[in-house]
């Protein structure tokens, strides 16, 4: 999700940046810490960002843009980001839209925080900052509990020089010359929606995820999706090495052997159960006749014992005949 977020000083977009960066796991990219993170390096555009800045003049937008473009091409802004604070003009947003489209990166959403003058008056002038940890009140609306004092660690709170009427008024008359013709370059993109900032920060919220949430699907986005994913398993094809390529068709050779190994496991065991068959069927016949042959040879003893004593009958029959005539 690439969202900006644009509201004069006071709308509490940088609270909602912070809170969307909870939500959506983005960074948020605040053209005032990035100008204070370069103008404390040793690079080269932070040593002309520090220069412009010590005359008292504004950094000028090509400097602003080159902050921004350099910081748009880090790694954590792959998968979205918020603006806050940029672009503030006509010729910024036509660069950061030019930058964009070379990145394959175009904006979803920019949201707009409108608040009318006296309530943004009431919440700068009554701001104060606790110097120790950096805990933000308000004298009107979220006073602390003692007078100059921070609630969390007991900090002294300050009051910024420019959080003044007159400072505030300029800053915001400023905001709103630009604003104007920065909200219709967007509104013809129909990439504009806007928000009531007096609203308390969880309703300001809701709006925005529900902006969000309704947002129409991005084509180009889901085409890039798809180039990226062919890109990704093209690249890891072609990171195979030839050894790589050994050793996978090794590994493949391997699963194949063992698969045919396993097919042929089944079929052994049905052999050996076949065998085993065969054998006890062969066993059971040889038994059989064992015990067949056992009985014929029972029979024939009992014959021949039959035999003989029907002969030892048929002698003596013939002695006591044979008696019998002598007598």
């Amino acid at each position: 999700m690439r969202i900006v977020l644009l509201g004069a000083p006071g709308t509490g977009k940088g609270t909602q940046a912070k809170l969307l960066v909870r939500k959506l796991g983005i960074p948020q990219i605040s053209i005032g810490d990035l100008l204070r993170s370069v103008v404390n390096s040793q690079t080269p555009l932070g040593q002309e960002a520090r220069a412009v800045m010590e005359h008292g003049r504004l950094v000028g937008d090509e400097t602003v843009t080159a902050i921004i473009s350099e910081r748009l091409q880090q790694d954590d802004v792959t998968a979205g980001f918020i603006l806050d604070g940029y672009p503030r003009n006509i010729p910024q947003a036509e660069a950061l839209d030019a930058m964009l489209q070379d990145l394959g990166m175009p904006l979803d959403a920019v949201i707009l925080i409108e608040a009318d003058f006296d309530p943004l008056l009431e919440r700068l002038t009554g701001r104060r900052t606790c110097h120790a940890c950096g805990k933000s009140y308000n004298i009107y609306s979220s006073p602390p509990i003692i007078d100059d004092r921070c609630d969390e660690c007991g900090g002294i709170l300050k009051h910024r020089a420019d959080d003044n009427e007159e400072t505030i008024g300029n800053r915001v008359r400023l905001f709103e010359a630009q604003m104007v013709p920065l909200a219709e370059y967007y509104r013809r993109q129909q990439k504009l929606h806007r928000i009531n900032g007096i609203d308390d920060i969880d309703t300001i919220f809701h709006s925005i995820n529900t902006i969000l949430e309704n947002l129409p699907p991005d084509p180009d986005r889901v085409r890039r999706a798809g180039i990226e994913a062919i890109k990704s398993a093209v690249e890891r094809v072609a990171a195979v090495t030839p050894k790589e390529d050994e050793q996978h068709e090794e590994r493949e050779m391997k699963k194949a052997k063992k698969k045919v190994a396993a097919k042929k496991k089944p079929a052994a065991k049905k052999k050996v159960v076949a065998r085993k068959k065969v054998a006890a069927k062969k066993k059971a016949v040889a038994k059989k006749k064992a015990v067949a042959k056992k009985k014929a040879v029972a029979k024939k003893k009992v014959a021949a014992k039959k035999k003989v004593a029907a002969k030892k009958k048929v002698a003596a029959k013939k002695k006591v005949a044979a008696k019998k005539k002598v007598a």
